[in-house]
């Protein structure tokens, strides 16, 4: 398996444009938001329609929420030139996911949404090419079936079989996905059994309470847990709730990191053994209603990488101490009011 990690939202841009003007066959893009706002230096749009154009097989799945923003008038014109555009659910839950493949053999999957305001961002993004394309494929494919979709030709892809388990695989949370590959079922069982280190990437820290009693657990038995999220979110009554959080995990032991600029990624890395990494984010969407995809890695190479990362990050990061800070009387009244809405707290 061949890869690339791309760490700014810029950089993905950079790999996805170039992977969609050089697709021969077939290109399919699913996105949490998909907008047309980023055409001065990377129009997606336009590219989008002129391989259409050409022959090449485009299908767009966008979340009806995320994308709510797209303009009717470029649906219209994406539809125009031959692109099936499909919305998906209009309702509580999201395809909070990042795909594209091209050629049926590359795809691109991590954090990286198509939005002018993400352009600066750090985030994690990986490019992947071998059969592990092939999981990714069949994902997708039910995705599009999920949506409406009614191409045979994709499909066929929901309908794949694997007899082989590769050092890397696709975690999603889907209804029909396996029990070992089901993405909060993977998140359970590899907190449980880490003997070392825990180290999280998230932008937002909202965790459902079973993912902060297993980490609780994990440090009771000696593991160290670190995580690492920005200081300011461009969310900004998440801002108070990534503060008050960190200062109940680090009551039991976690040690958090502040980022000094807005980080989107999302990333587990694990006694320094395996990671994963996807559209996650450590809170009670993307554990519970959101439709979401990782993918996680045993080879050392990619491991390595990962850990440099993280490292690099944690460098540049403030630890948070506890001791220094204060909850004052109004943050207990938050959590009180948060209490209503979201049982974690």
């Amino acid at each position: 398996m061949r890869y690339r990690f791309y760490t700014t939202s810029k950089k993905a841009w950079d790999g996805m444009f170039k992977a969609i003007s050089e697709a021969t066959e077939s290109i399919y893009l699913e996105m949490y938001i998909f907008l047309d706002d980023t055409k001065i230096t990377h129009d997606f749009l336009g590219m989008l329609k002129s391989k259409a154009l050409s022959g090449v097989e485009v299908v767009i799945i966008a979340d009806a929420y995320g994308s709510r923003e797209l303009k009717s008038t470029a649906i219209a014109e994406l539809k125009a030139s031959g692109i099936e555009f499909i919305f998906f659910s209009h309702w509580l839950r999201h395809t909070h996911r990042k795909f594209l493949i091209i050629d049926h053999k590359i795809a691109f999957l991590g954090g990286v949404n198509i939005e002018e305001k993400i352009r600066n961002w750090r985030d994690l993004q990986i490019r992947l090419k071998g059969k592990i394309v092939k999981p990714i494929l069949k994902s997708f494919a039910y995705a599009y079936k999920m949506s409406g979709g009614k191409k045979i030709s994709i499909l066929q892809y929901n309908d794949y079989s694997f007899t082989k388990i590769l050092k890397s695989w696709l975690l999603d949370n889907w209804s029909n996905t396996q029990h070992s590959y089901y993405l909060n079922n993977y998140y359970r069982t590899k907190i449980i059994e880490a003997q070392k280190s825990i180290q999280l990437v998230t932008p937002y820290l909202l965790p459902p309470r079973w993912l902060l009693a297993l980490l609780d657990n994990a440090v009771r038995r000696g593991v160290l847990v670190e995580i690492i999220m920005p200081q300011v979110t461009d969310i900004f009554a998440l801002n108070k709730i990534n503060y008050l959080n960190a200062c109940r995990v680090s009551d039991f032991g976690v040690k958090c990191y502040f980022m000094p600029v807005m980080t989107h990624a999302k990333l587990m890395l694990v006694d320094d053994e395996e990671g994963v990494i996807g559209s996650q984010n450590l809170d009670v969407l993307s554990f519970g209603l959101n439709m979401e995809a990782g993918i996680f890695f045993r080879q050392k190479d990619i491991i390595n990488s990962l850990r440099h990362l993280i490292n690099k990050w944690k460098n540049g990061a403030i630890l948070f101490l506890p001791k220094d800070q204060k909850i004052f009387w109004w943050d207990h009244f938050l959590i009180s009011i948060f209490k209503l809405f979201y049982p974690i707290f």
